[in-house]
């Protein structure tokens, strides 16, 4: 299975009977999948199944789904309210006898509300069931075209990704290897910075001076960061590999990636290995930022 990002768009359109109809959907990051519908009229008793499609093609993101109807063809009807003019006319005739007034005229009438219906034409039960079908339809047609979106930026992070783990691979052998963390290069940095005592002071035990040097040794060993930054980076690209929503599963393993880093750069004993412990943490903080954008 691919991977997914967070954003995308589709759009789908077509046409039921004399009913013009077209979908778009964009998504962009969330924490969780959050639907918005913005659903045209006739489309209510749908919701519930819209709902439940984006939700089984989607597993996380921002999603935006809005529908337009528009029927074309279909004439309307204008119906006069009989039984509202009457009432109008006995009105005006009581009032004609009242006051010196003219009575109203057939512009005047019709500008009273309710005394004209303009009734658009009713459905039958197969155009309201085939009109569901088709709108169902066409949402399923445009998931497709966003999942393929989704899933074509997310095969795109996936390279950015792999190439993150390989220069963290490369920057944790560095780390690995760097001369300042033997215990030997300890001892000569002790050994310089107390060699001013040692010139000047009477009864120096170096037995002890190399115990401090042994001590300082075990509190500069980052062989348990090495060993945690090689299993996350393992654990990364099972999870790049196996594919589907693995975004909160990439994003955790990016602070453990932090986690390590940090403590690596605190437990540096010399330059050279404080710069890579920067240089690590760089990429980590770029790695993290492409899991973000990941489904």
């Amino acid at each position: 299975m691919a991977l997914s990002s967070m954003t995308g768009f589709a759009r789908s359109e077509g046409v039921v009977g004399s009913t013009v109809w077209a979908w778009e959907l964009k998504s962009v990051n969330s924490k969780g999948l959050d639907i918005k519908l913005r659903l045209g009229p006739g489309m209510d008793a749908a919701e519930a199944a819209i709902r439940q499609k984006i939700g089984q093609a989607v597993a996380r993101g921002s999603i935006f789904a809005s529908a337009s109807v528009k029927r074309e063809g279909a004439t309307s009807e204008v119906r006069i309210n009989d039984a509202v003019l009457a009432q109008v006319i006995e009105a005006a005739r009581i009032i004609a006898e009242r006051v010196d007034a003219r009575a109203p005229g057939v512009d005047g009438l019709l500008n009273i509300r309710g005394v004209i219906d303009i009734v658009e034409p009713e459905e039958t039960e197969e155009e309201r069931a085939a009109f569901h079908t088709a709108i169902l339809d066409g949402l399923d047609l445009a998931l497709e075209g966003l999942v393929a979106m989704r899933q074509a930026e997310g095969s795109a992070l996936a390279r950015i990704l792999i190439e993150r783990l390989d220069e963290i691979a490369a920057l944790k052998h560095q780390a690995e290897t760097n001369p300042g963390r033997k215990p030997e290069a300890i001892k000569a940095k002790l050994l310089e910075s107390l060699s001013a005592l040692m010139e000047t002071g009477k009864g120096f035990d170096p037995d002890r001076l190399h115990q401090e040097a042994l001590l300082m040794a075990s509190k500069a060993d980052i062989r348990e960061e090495l060993d945690r930054l090689d299993a996350h980076v393992a654990a990364a690209r099972k999870l790049i590999a196996q594919g589907g929503p693995v975004g909160r599963k990439l994003d955790f393993l990016a602070q453990e990636f932090n986690r390590e880093t940090n403590t690596l750069c605190s437990k540096a004993n010399d330059v050279s290995l404080t710069a890579v412990g920067l240089e690590l943490k760089a990429v980590v903080e770029q790695f993290r930022e492409q899991v973000q954008n990941l489904e």
